[in-house]
């Protein structure tokens, strides 16, 4: 460690990790409900039950659903047990998402998940499933080095002058690149602050909000001019994800949790929330605030 040869590694706290688990039961939960919806519709497909409306999901397709006749009792049984097992897997969802998104409040990147939902397309959601599958985004000296570990760089493939490139890497954390991806749709659309983007914003210094602005100024006018250039949709999309990923690191920087501000943090959660509180029994890192770009 002296002369250099070794990397420190920062392993995750006690709080970092339930967080994660969190995260990784709520992504489960979700491919689990994404599954049983798709045999349910596969069924329908089989009979040759189909809707004549547009919207799934809304009061009218659920009656049409409810009304679905089958020609002998045990498809009709095995129907029933799709559309129940739907049912179930959405109501656990909403409890993995109201379990994840309880302790945020006392968890020591708080502010970082904040300052992250000043940004265009990033909810609670996005942004607890990124900071806890990565930890503090701030421990890279530049944010390119982050970019390569969530796979959102070309491949490429280098040989004498010529440096041709690929499809995207997919290396590192694919749950965290799969919620950035997700957030960067936001950004097709012209530059805008809506009514809820307007009340998270509120909430945060001038700084956070000029680079909240910003992001949208750049990445919501590189959509076309890719797009004229021939590219495929998703092309684009995982470009706008890789450039967004660099604004996430620089909002994070100066959020930074210093072991003081973690304890007013606590002292403040107690008294908001109980005395069910417990202290961490790691305090966080000091990371120094530095520049984006």
């Amino acid at each position: 460690m002296r002369s250099g040869d070794l990397t420190p590694v920062d392993g995750p706290a006690i709080d970092d990790a339930a967080m994660r688990a969190l995260s990784r039961a709520r992504e489960e939960t979700l491919r689990d409900l994404q599954a049983a919806k798709f045999r349910r519709n596969a069924f329908l497909l089989r009979h040759d039950s189909r809707s004549t409306g547009r919207a799934k999901g809304r009061p009218a397709h659920l009656r049409w659903r409810s009304e679905v006749v089958c020609p002998t009792p045990a498809p009709h049984m095995v129907f029933q047990a799709y559309v129940q097992t739907v049912t179930a897997q959405t109501e656990r969802l909403g409890r993995r998402e109201l379990a994840r998104h309880a302790p945020v409040h006392t968890w020591r990147f708080s502010p970082v998940v904040e300052a992250l939902q000043t940004l265009r397309g990033v909810q609670c959601t996005v942004a607890v499933t990124t900071v806890a599958a990565r930890g503090d985004l701030t421990r890279f000296e530049h944010p390119r080095q982050r970019m390569h570990s969530l796979g959102l760089t070309p491949s490429a493939y280098a040989s004498g002058g010529r440096r041709p490139q690929g499809s995207l890497t997919k290396t590192g954390h694919a749950q965290a690149r799969r919620a950035l991806v997700a957030g960067a749709w936001a950004y097709r659309d012209p530059a805008t602050v809506s009514r809820h983007l307007q009340l998270r914003l509120e909430k945060l210094p001038a700084a956070i909000q000029a680079s909240s602005w910003q992001a949208q100024v750049r990445l919501c006018t590189r959509d076309r001019p890719l797009m004229a250039t021939g590219k495929n949709a998703h092309q684009v999309v995982g470009a706008m994800a890789r450039e967004w990923r660099a604004f996430l690191w620089a909002m994070a920087t100066p959020m930074a949790v210093t072991p003081k501000a973690y304890r007013r943090l606590l002292v403040a959660a107690k008294a908001l929330h109980g005395s069910h509180v417990h202290r961490q029994r790691r305090s966080p890192g000091v990371v120094s605030p530095s520049a984006a770009f």
